[in-house]
């Protein structure tokens, strides 16, 4: 089974991800493909693969990808490959942005898919990535804040919407979601 978890850039997709891992068995991730540099607290093969613009555009050549996208000038994507092995094993949560989502909802067939989108209000997004530990860049916030209302318009995509107004309350939502989604596996 894969989960999706998706909300804008600073709603918690990272930090909930880290915790159903750590808090339930048989859940685990995998590194989504990029082309963006390392930040500092990123480790290669486990937070991102990191790849050149040249070596992403030669995956997508070789139908390498699910799903692929650019955000703030970088490509992002899911290994097809990763993903497949990965999911034989275990739930994988993955954090995937709206666009993705869709074109996973719609390609996966062996695979069951299970979409939550967690919102967040724009005051408190815009707290969050003033706040963050990378420290973005005026430019940064204000373009990850500009896809706000796109986002915001794709949520009929997803079958769970959660606000994401206290992280234990939320974790504690999506592990039931979790156990009784992987209980009709397809």
């Amino acid at each position: 089974m894969l989960v999706i978890l998706s909300g804008v850039a600073g709603a918690g997709k990272d930090t909930i991800r880290k915790e159903l891992i750590n808090r339930m068995e048989n859940v685990d991730t995998i590194p989504a493909y990029t082309t963006r540099a390392p930040r500092a607290d990123d480790i290669p093969g486990v937070t991102y693969n990191f790849v050149s613009k040249e070596e992403f555009e030669k995956m997508i050549d070789n139908n390498e990808m699910y799903e692929y996208d650019i955000h703030h000038n970088n490509y992002y994507g899911t290994s097809k490959k990763l993903l497949n092995e990965k999911a034989k094993n275990c739930i994988v949560v993955k954090d995937i942005d709206v666009n993705g989502t869709e074109i996973l909802k719609n390609t996966l067939k062996n695979i069951k898919v299970v979409t939550i989108f967690l919102r967040v209000p724009k005051e408190e997004l815009q707290r969050r990535l003033e706040n963050r530990i990378d420290q973005l860049s005026h430019e940064e916030i204000k373009l990850r804040l500009n896809r706000f209302d796109y986002e915001e318009s794709k949520i009929y995509l997803y079958d769970y919407v959660i606000k994401n107004d206290n992280l234990e309350k939320t974790v504690s939502i999506i592990q039931r979601i979790i156990e009784e989604e992987s209980k009709t596996e397809i």
